[in-house]
């Protein structure tokens, strides 16, 4: 057989940004990961004011003030049930995109997001912090879900050419929305003590938006065609996406991972775990989940504030500091959806984890330095916006890219269940560790982030190949050797125009 030229030549085939494909990145990075990013931080403004009517309720309820020790227990639980609802969300990653699809577990997800949104928005009228803290765990399920679904989706939805760049949307949306709530989150706006309710509230409208526009999108393609077996609504959906008629060079390379499917099956967790052909798959996207949350980020900003007060900024325009560095995060995320196809995935996570690295060290010098050298606090300003581009154009979006690519269609929902369970278990851990580190430790605390920065750093170099602009067969091609198993795909080649029949024993894994 002639290797097929499109095959030998991947560039002359580059899929393009059709409007079906930029409406399904749009509604669904904006109904779902727009919300994950608003939850993480509405609480933070308005915090003083939440508190206060957690303790007006009870002296209310029983006729006497709630005990500092209380109302510390029940603020924590208000704050680490997001975490924790987004764990278990994880959890419902593969049963339910298996079950309902790509499209249809999003649509499902608004559930977790209209009803808790409903619960917190009446929670003052009803006199009852209680729904609070359900409600928080609920809008985690959502988050869960949505942190894992969105980023599976779109890298369904995109030629392998955009799938970098698309892959980033939803953290672009993550980011957005801590930016937004950092916005109302302002004194002026929603952050008092009358305007917090309807603040935790509005996160219901990007769910009845997306709602409302979703179910005009395409579902994955390759769902339709390797999961559920119909090959007529995978065509049409692809046709749909790419904006022609002749897509059958990806349908056939959708074909042989299809014999993949049948060869090895649907994968639960447990068969995963114990793959040989993916092992080396699976403990890198546990490095680079647990390295994306133990970095330290969550640590920085809760620093933030203290920092940019001891650099001599008044407490009234703490709020809009906060603001910028929100708005920078945005800005460094953009600049990654730009550059992610060109510089790869590999050096973004690099320097990322690199830059941060170093900004920890600087950090911690500094806030040791900033009481007795008078400049000082202003390099531990720099350190913090640093750190923030840092992560923002690495270990926040590539991570969720390339567990994308690393795994086939019978493995993606169940790694996607184990990169979000690690995710969110390291994000719980930080926020219950971290005040306890830095009541111990102080400023040192971030030596201990900049060493996992180091670690992941290292792991990666040694390990995670470049992963742009390759089908998801040629990226199992490239793990088969560090997983000591021979990866065949027919006789090297994807042709344009095949039969199912003739592709059965197209793919085949065997230990060496």
């Amino acid at each position: 057989m002639a290797v097929n030229e499109e095959w030998e030549k991947p560039e002359e085939r580059r899929g393009r940004l059709t409007a079906v494909l930029v409406l399904a990145t749009l509604i669904s990075a904006f109904g779902s990961s727009f919300q994950y990013g608003y939850n993480v931080a509405v609480i933070n403004s308005p915090a003083p004011f939440m508190q206060q009517f957690y303790n007006t309720t009870y002296q209310e309820r029983y006729g006497r003030p709630m005990e500092g020790n209380l109302l510390t227990l029940l603020w924590s639980l208000s704050v680490s049930m997001y975490p924790l609802g987004g764990f278990f969300g994880s959890l419902m990653v593969a049963p339910l995109v298996n079950k309902l699809g790509r499209k249809g577990t999003l649509l499902f997800n608004n559930i977790f997001s209209i009803v808790p949104a409903v619960m917190m928005g009446v929670s003052e009228i009803a006199k009852s912090y209680e729904i609070i803290i359900v409600a928080r765990f609920i809008v985690g399920i959502c988050a869960g879900l949505s942190s894992n679904v969105v980023p599976m989706y779109l890298g369904e939805l995109s030629p392998k050419n955009l799938r970098g760049a698309l892959g980033i949307i939803p953290q672009l949306f993550i980011t957005i929305g801590i930016l937004s709530a950092q916005v109302l989150g302002i004194r002026n706006i929603l952050g008092n003590s009358t305007g917090w309710p309807l603040m935790l509230g509005l996160t219901g409208i990007p769910a009845l938006i997306e709602l409302l526009f979703l179910p005009f999108s395409p579902e994955s393609p390759r769902y339709m065609l390797i999961q559920r077996g119909d090959e007529k609504t995978a065509k049409k959906a692809l046709q749909r996406l790419r904006g022609c008629d002749n897509v059958d060079a990806e349908l056939s390379e959708m074909r042989l991972e299809e014999q993949s499917e049948k060869a090895e099956g649907r994968l639960s967790v447990l068969s995963l775990l114990s793959q040989r052909s993916l092992r080396w798959q699976l403990v890198s996207i546990i490095v680079m989940n647990m390295g994306q949350q133990l970095s330290g980020v969550n640590a920085i900003y809760y620093y933030a504030d203290s920092i940019y007060a001891t650099a001599g900024v008044k407490q009234n325009d703490i709020q809009y500091v906060t603001v910028g560095t929100g708005a920078v995060n945005v800005f460094m995320t953009i600049a990654a959806v730009f550059i992610v196809e060109a510089s790869g995935r590999r050096l973004l996570l690099l320097c990322g984890f690199g830059i941060c690295c170093v900004a920890c060290v600087l950090l911690t010098v500094a806030l040791k330095l900033q009481e007795s050298v008078t400049w000082m606090p202003y390099i531990s300003i720099s350190c913090v916006i640093i750190y923030v581009i840092g992560h923002a154009i690495g270990p926040s979006p590539i991570p969720y890219v390339v567990t994308t690519e690393m795994f086939m269609q019978s493995a993606r929902p169940a790694a996607f269940m184990v990169a979000g369970s690690v995710h969110w278990l390291s994000n719980f851990t930080v926020g219950l560790v971290f005040p306890f580190l830095e009541r111990g430790l102080g400023p040192y605390s971030f030596i201990i982030f900049s060493f996992i920065c180091l670690v992941t750093l290292i792991y990666i170099w040694l390990v995670v190949p470049e992963t742009k602009n390759k089908t998801f067969l040629e990226i199992c091609q490239m793990f088969a050797k560090r997983n000591k198993v021979q990866f065949k795909v027919g006789d090297g080649e994807l042709p344009r125009e095949e039969s199912k029949e003739s592709l059965v024993d197209a793919v085949k894994v065997t230990a060496f």
